[in-house]
């Protein structure tokens, strides 16, 4: 195998978050999309031994998000060198080889990585390295050894997935209320009200108002004729104002407190347990 060239020392800040670890030997390429660590920090050759029952060593090769926009693939937030037969935590999942699952580097340990959506993560593993046992990496994260290397991870502060542009089409375009000076979503220039006026100025009285291209920047009674109903023709409002209302007389509040007086005589004998008497 041709290893490719490892990730280099000198990471910046908006370095891409890693998708995925495996495992891939040496006597093929690595998968589709994956590079693999040719060597140690050190500058040794990077090559897990073969086992028992294997044919060739193995080299550990990463992935990257290849973009922000609206990605499909998890990302790497944790890495781990557990024991082979210790449960995995939460959320991990083993490396393996992609054309061989049942291949593995070491027989006491296993590798592990935790996937998450990248909107689901504060940080992420950004970058992964190898070296000897007693050597240290500055700024990174010591994972564990394993088949004779050290793995350290470097975590970085996780980038905001960047939403796809929406497309609009032309009708859409027409009903926006942007100034001609205002930037658009888009890319270009947008329509302005006066558009709008002039678009529903210019409805014939033949067009239905049910057609969908009619639907956009009119209001419903558009195009609806006003007529009055031959019932109220030749009539003044006068006297429709007035006919029924010749009868009507008009009392002041005294006329009608006059009108309507009662004294609530038999109420108060009986509440008072008395007689009736004539008052």
């Amino acid at each position: 195998m041709e290893p490719g060239p490892g990730p280099g020392p000198g990471l910046g800040p908006d370095a891409a978050p890693l998708t995925s670890l495996v495992w891939s030997s040496a006597s093929a390429p690595p998968p589709s999309g994956f590079s693999a660590i040719p060597c140690t920090v050190e500058g040794a050759t990077a090559a897990f031994s073969k086992s028992f029952a294997q044919k060739s060593s193995y080299f550990l090769c990463l992935s990257t998000l290849g973009s922000l926009e609206n990605p499909q693939e998890n990302v790497v937030s944790d890495v781990q060198v557990l024991l082979d037969r210790s449960p995995l935590p939460p959320g991990f999942a083993p490396v393996c080889d992609p054309l061989d699952s049942k291949a593995s580097v070491s027989k006491k340990k296993r590798l592990c990585v935790k996937l998450v959506p990248l909107g689901g993560a504060d940080t992420v593993v950004v970058d992964v390295r190898l070296s000897g046992k007693t050597k240290t990496v500055p700024g990174y994260h010591r994972a564990g050894d394993i088949g004779g290397f050290a793995i350290w991870y470097k975590k970085a502060k996780a980038p905001r997935p960047v939403p796809k542009p929406r497309s609009l089409n032309k009708e859409m375009r027409d009903l926006s209320l942007d100034t001609p000076g205002s930037p658009s979503k888009t890319g270009g220039p947008m329509p302005t009200l006066s558009r709008l006026k002039s678009r529903a100025s210019s409805l014939r009285r033949s067009d239905s108002i049910y057609e969908a291209s009619n639907l956009y920047g009119i209001s419903a009674m558009d195009g609806v004729p006003f007529t009055l109903h031959p019932r109220f023709e030749g009539r003044t409002c006068g006297s429709l104002a007035f006919s029924a209302f010749g009868n009507v007389t008009i009392k002041s509040l005294a006329d009608i407190e006059e009108e309507y007086n009662y004294g609530f005589v038999v109420e108060k004998t009986a509440a008072a347990r008395l007689p009736p008497s004539v008052m």
